[in-house]
């Protein structure tokens, strides 16, 4: 009987066509493996820290829960893409998220973002101690003078009162004090900028920097948008026609911490930069964060021949404007009697 001859090429032949099986079979896997919903039940969280890799990223979602096969989509990703970069940041992704839309989050930077507000009419120092205690801010400025931080902001020997621009500020976890700072700073200059284009053409100012400080003052003396022009207006005719400016929150700021809450005739009459009542125009710098009501109330003031108001001490907060004094003492004498009246009613709201 005859010996049958031996095949090698058939064995190579099986054996690549098993191989071939093999890859598409991988091919196809991996493929489904990419649109094949994550293993996370729920939401899932994870930071990204800066400069990391790719595959430091995948490896943290991977981490948390939400990837099963990080060095997988590593390879996919790199096969479509190479030298794809990701965002750092913290991340949320949602429960049973696909490998491929968690890649598209990680590339477009979709993080979460915090917030941070900065209330119109507050200061610097306010400003400050609110960064501080945030607890997703990077501290890079504890002990930091103001000369200095205004240095790093290319803002030296600008005093920073007033520079910032109040506002809620939506940024990525980890964001730095000093970033932050820097973003209120430059849309304050926006602002005052577009305010001061849009000035009226008689204003009684010489620049931008004195009409940041007038709307400053503006600020503290309303919270009522629609009293900012008329206030003003007033402030406009006493700097005209050579009139103090007189007004209670430059005294209050030139007191410092030493203010207890109450002004007191001793206060008024002491002299110091900021007070209004001792010396004429403007103050040297301003004394709060102005808002864009205050600044464009400023820049476009009502100007209506009012050289005085008073609070009505009515509890919407707003004001009585006079154009003669002997009106205005009129106007105090019945803000005065609106004060004892609600105090002589038990419960009643007292007046500011």
């Amino acid at each position: 009987m005859a010996r049958r001859r031996s095949r090698p090429w058939l064995r190579w032949l099986l054996a690549f066509a098993l191989l071939v099986v093999g890859v598409v079979a991988a091919g196809a896997w991996a493929l489904g493996e990419i649109d094949r919903p994550g293993p996370n039940p729920a939401e899932r969280r994870f930071e990204v820290k800066p400069g990391s890799s790719l595959r430091a990223a995948l490896q943290g979602a991977a981490d948390a829960g939400a990837l099963r096969h990080p060095r997988l989509l590593e390879l996919y990703s790199r096969a479509q893409q190479p030298g794809r970069r990701v965002t750092a940041g913290r991340y949320a992704v949602p429960a049973g998220i696909t490998p491929r839309a968690l890649l598209e989050q990680l590339e477009s930077g979709r993080v979460i973002l915090e917030s941070v507000t900065f209330i119109e009419g507050s200061r610097y120092a306010d400003l400050r101690r609110t960064i501080a205690a945030h607890p997703e801010i990077a501290q890079t400025l504890a002990g930091v003078d103001d000369a200095t931080v205004m240095a790093r902001l290319g803002l030296a020997g600008v005093h920073p009162e007033g520079r910032f621009f109040p506002d809620t500020y939506r940024f990525s976890g980890g964001t730095t004090d000093l970033q932050l700072l820097q973003l209120a700073a430059d849309r304050m200059r926006e602002e005052l900028n577009a305010a001061w284009r849009s000035r009226s053409a008689d204003l009684p100012l010489e620049s931008a920097d004195e009409l940041l400080t007038f709307a400053s003052i503006v600020e503290k003396e309303s919270a009522r948008e629609d009293e900012r022009d008329r206030i003003a207006g007033v402030f406009v005719s006493r700097l005209r026609t050579g009139m103090k400016l007189q007004t209670d929150p430059t005294v209050i700021y030139g007191i410092g911490p030493a203010y207890d809450g109450n002004i007191r005739r001793r206060d008024l009459e002491t002299d110091t930069p900021y007070n209004t009542y001792t010396r004429a125009g403007l103050t040297p710098t301003p004394i709060s964060l102005p808002g864009r009501a205050a600044l464009r109330a400023t820049a476009q003031p009502r100007v209506t021949g009012e050289l005085y108001f008073v609070a009505t001490g009515d509890a919407d907060g707003s004001h009585r404007f006079s154009r003669t004094y002997p009106e205005h003492q009129q106007a105090v004498a019945a803000m005065l009697a609106r004060q004892r009246e609600r105090r002589a009613i038990p419960g009643a709201e007292t007046a500011k």
